[in-house]
């Protein structure tokens, strides 16, 4: 795992020393992502530079940036490919002649072979730059999930590319001007979704994306398009699904050869060990598979409403690992900072914080950790899924009877609606039936359409005339029933723009490589040719997945509530950063930016510290977006770019 940056100059070539100075720049901001080795190249036109973490090939051999056999393509690439040995074989069999044993020698000499046809055949995850020479062309690609990730910008002297926002940013033609429409979708979804950043002028390139941009004899080149090289199957009609338990063998014999796959490399490996039926499963698979004793981590929290260690621990006594637990006690007031930097822009998954602990502390001890993320959106884990079957029912009702249920909804007591998210039940039944990704949009928005009528400033409520409705509403126009549909929504959104973006920059920040066996490609498929009725069996999330772990996993893992990463965010406003949150989110940099209304801001402090609602998620949101305006915004570009202090 790496940092990759680079650039292609327009018009007149950058002198020697200036293009070098900039790629190692690129290399000082990423390289905690890459602490064993760096380099950079250049041939006047283009320039790469990385940052690596050595894992497969540990040897100079790896060294990047690195050339195809005939000299002609160069590459920066971050990632791994776990069917790298295959490949080459082909190549060697075409007359390649291979100089070492890493993945990356067989993607470029793959491109100078197949050209974007070798992108779907790698297994496995990247993000990478290309430089072929031969066509004067640039090449950026990133895997089909979004595990690693590519930003990019256009400037009128040239085109940069990294691994990370910051990279960009050492470039001064490289704009910080933020993009309030952007800003809007973040605090819509606690994430920037792809291809928009936070910066109007940088882009993300998207998940299962490459783009090609090329060079003109005069140094010009047009404006770059994504080209898409992958997406979800359709699933199959039920009629032609075979038997449950031939799907549970299928399913173990798939995720069985996932984890093996990713147990390749020369560095200490390990895994990630919520408790949580994902994360068991895959430390059962690494057991089975022969790992050794599996060294696996954990963390919890002094609040035993969101401590789940004990969960962890009846796996690892299962299976001997040897298992490591952190308490998270830590002041976070001194995370804080170090999130904003890493992240790059605003992100407001409070679970970033647990996640960055656990990277720090399995890092002491590993290279590379399993992860179990991806469980929930290959097999209908989270209980939104089952909302939207239930909704789906509830249609046949005549819309009397739904405007009723929101009544009834909203009548109850405080308790039962946050206990059972009845506002968002009735966000679901109020929205419109031929809109299915609007309705989905008013179940899962942290600032709905009434909140931000109440809390935006002008300017923000005029960048926010689109919404997100209509980023999701073409993942249901695919599916044929709302589950499906809001599934596939979350696997083009959700998944690689917060969760996998959570993960890749935790875990990149300490240096150690995360791999998800549940997202290995070829098992996403596989589950998502299986109808909503397989997966959710019954009324219960994750059917399917939990029958076939019934032989690896003992009863109380495989059926507990479905809890995510949680964070007791709720008890740190009204204690621990309580006066953070209110000399920070209503200081007077704050007040003159005029994005949010100060009154509002002050009413949900105000409500949530005397106990009186709960406003954790929004309040949250709110103060890593205003840290990210301080940090990434208000202060001198230099500054903005030196790494806080641990």
């Amino acid at each position: 795992m790496c940092g990759i940056g680079g650039f292609v100059t327009a018009g007149a070539l950058l002198p020697q020393a200036e293009r070098e100075a900039r790629l190692w720049r690129m290399v000082a901001v990423l390289r905690h992502r890459g602490p064993d080795d760096e380099g950079v190249w250049s041939d006047g036109r283009a320039g790469l530079a990385h940052a690596r973490l050595s894992i497969i090939d540990r040897s100079p051999a790896g060294h990047q940036p690195m050339s195809s056999s005939d000299g002609t393509v160069w590459i920066t690439y971050n990632g791994e490919i776990y069917n790298f040995s295959e490949i080459a074989h082909e190549l060697t069999a075409l007359g390649y002649r291979l100089r070492s044993r890493s993945d990356t020698e067989v993607i470029v000499n793959g491109w100078h072979a197949w050209g974007p046809r070798i992108f779907s055949r790698l297994r496995g995850m990247f993000a990478l730059a290309l430089w072929d020479r031969r066509s004067r062309r640039l090449v950026l690609a990133r895997d089909r999930l979004g595990k690693k990730p590519l930003y990019w910008a256009q400037t009128r002297s040239g085109f940069r590319f990294g691994s990370e926002i910051k990279a960009l940013l050492t470039w001064p033609d490289v704009s910080r001007e933020p993009d309030l429409a952007a800003i809007d979708r973040y605090l819509t979804l606690q994430y920037v979704p792809a291809p928009h950043t936070a910066f109007a002028a940088v882009r993300k390139l998207p998940a299962a994306h490459y783009l090609v941009l090329a060079a003109g004899a005069d140094g010009g080149f047009g404006e770059p398009e994504p080209v898409r090289y992958w997406d979800l199957p359709a699933p199959r009609a039920s009629q032609r699904v075979p038997p449950v338990a031939q799907l549970r063998h299928e399913l173990v014999e798939l995720l069985e050869e996932a984890v093996r796959l990713r147990l390749v490399g020369e560095a200490p490996l390990g895994a990630f060990l919520s408790g949580g039926i994902d994360s068991s499963a895959v430390v059962a698979m690494m057991a089975r598979a022969g790992a050794g004793r599996v060294k696996t981590f954990s963390i919890g929290f002094a609040d035993k409403r969101y401590d789940e260690t004990r969960f962890a621990r009846i796996v690892a006594q299962q299976y001997g690992t040897d298992h490591q637990e952190l308490v998270v006690e830590r002041d976070a007031l001194a995370i804080l900072p170090r999130l904003v930097w890493h992240y790059g822009e605003p992100f407001a998954d409070p679970s970033a914080i647990p996640t960055y602990c656990l990277a720090e502390m399995a890092r002491r001890h590993i290279t590379v950790a399993m992860t179990g993320d991806g469980g929930d959106e290959c097999f209908l884990g989270y209980p939104r899924y089952r909302a939207m079957r239930w909704l789906a029912r509830l249609d046949h009702l005549p819309a009397i009877g739904r405007a009723g249920l929101a009544l009834a909804f909203r009548a109850a007591p405080a308790g039962a609606r946050r206990r059972f998210k009845l506002p968002q039940l009735c966000a679901l039944l109020r929205a419109p039936p031929d809109r299915p990704g609007r309705r989905y949009a008013a179940a899962t928005a942290f600032f709905d359409a009434d909140a931000k009528r109440v809390g935006y400033g002008e300017a923000l409520c005029c960048a926010a005339a689109g919404g997100v409705a209509d980023l999701l509403e073409p993942y249901f126009a695919a599916a044929d029933d709302l589950v499906a549909g809001a599934n596939r929504a979350d696997i083009h959104t959700y998944l690689p723009e917060d969760l996998m973006a959570k993960v890749d920059i935790a875990t990149m920040a300490h240096g150690l490589e995360a791999r998800s066996p549940l997202l290995d490609h070829v098992l996403v498929e596989w589950a998502a040719r299986l109808p909503t009725e397989i997966k959710i069996a019954g009324g219960v999330t994750k059917a399917l997945f939990k029958s076939a772990m019934a032989p690896y996993l003992p009863r109380q893992i495989r059926h507990r509530r479905k809890r995510g990463f949680g964070v007791p965010i709720d008890r740190w406003f009204r204690n621990d950063i309580k006066e953070l949150a209110y000399d920070t989110l209503l200081s007077p940099s704050a007040r003159q930016r005029g994005l949010i209304a100060p009154a509002y801001v002050r009413e949900l402090l105000d409500q949530h510290c005397a106990g009186r609602a709960d406003h954790q998620n929004r309040l949250w949101a709110l103060l890593m977006l205003e840290l990210w305006f301080q940090m990434w915004i208000d202060a001198p570009a230099e500054r903005a770019l030196l790494r806080p202090a641990a």
